[in-house]
């Protein structure tokens, strides 16, 4: 049994499928699961990363956990006691989401710092790890649909500063090889797309799924910001405008793990926008 914690992520919600497809057995665990969001022959459990007894029940019996690292809740995280129930009911693998902040940012806690904290847990742990830590979501250009929609038009800063952003799903097929192969252990991927990608080329991108233009129209920072503050905290929102108008050396790295975890190329942002194109009708 492969229990996968974030089940409901853009993340999780792919790897329960891949790894529902392998034949695994799996059980899905968030804190809002529902037979909706699993395919058949899935288990799906409820229960709180930040209430590690919450999940005793969940991993009982399972052998690999996947562990998403709690987003900007991960200060929350209790990761020794999650480690600990998880030892407790028999897992003896575990692949952690982290983020690449941990190596480009670590001393911001909201992408970096909180992040290293659960790696360090999960590296002590005694258990069989490995460790992701992807860029940018090509996903995270959700946050335009609603404007592409209404208005054919995105609206972003830094429009042609680059970054390697990744598909979730290579995320995912990433820790479907890791839970269920061997020769993974005590390995730190670094997941990236297979190529440098501006904002406006990624509006370019959505346009030529859609089969019309989208219009770009670039922000300022402090326009950004003030539209950023809206649903995220002010450190997220800061540190992820820095990654986005003055990204270090490693942050524009292409990183070939994808390609040698799976053999075969990342996918690239205008695949992703194809696969997804319904979002932005």
């Amino acid at each position: 049994m492969i229990v996968v914690t974030g089940a409901t992520g853009n993340v999780g919600r792919s790897l329960v499928q891949s790894l529902a497809a392998t034949g695994a057995q799996v059980t899905a665990t968030s804190r809002s699961v529902s037979a909706a969001d699993s395919p058949p022959g899935v288990r799906h459990r409820q229960a709180d990363l930040t209430d590690p007894e919450s999940l005793r029940p969940v991993f009982d019996g399972a052998e690999a956990l996947f562990l998403q690292n709690g987003g900007p809740s991960a200060h929350l995280l209790s990761p020794q006691d999650i480690l600990d129930a998880a030892k407790a009911g028999g897992i003896g693998r575990v692949v952690l989401l982290s983020s690449q902040g941990v190596a480009t940012r670590p001393q911001s806690a909201s992408h970096g710092g909180t992040a290293r904290v659960i790696e360090d847990a999960v590296r002590q742990s005694g258990l069989d790890w490995t460790i992701l830590r992807p860029g940018g979501f090509n996903s995270n250009t959700y946050a335009w649909a609603e404007s592409v929609r209404a208005r054919r038009e995105i609206a972003a800063p830094f429009a042609d500063i680059a970054l390697p952003t990744v598909d979730p799903d290579d995320i995912a097929e990433v820790a479907a090889a890791a839970l269920r192969e061997d020769g993974h252990a005590g390995r730190t991927y670094e997941l990236t797309g297979p190529a440098l990608t501006t904002p406006r080329q990624q509006a370019e991108a959505i346009g030529d799924a859609l089969g019309e233009p989208v219009r770009f129209v670039e922000q300022t920072r402090d326009e950004a910001r003030a539209q950023m503050l809206q649903f995220l905290p002010e450190p997220v929102v800061d540190t992820t405008l820095d990654i986005l108008g003055e990204p270090t050396p490693a942050e524009q790295r292409i990183s070939p793990d994808v390609e040698q975890v799976l053999r075969r190329p990342a996918r690239t942002f205008a695949v992703w926008a194809q696969k997804h194109v319904a979002a932005f009708r």
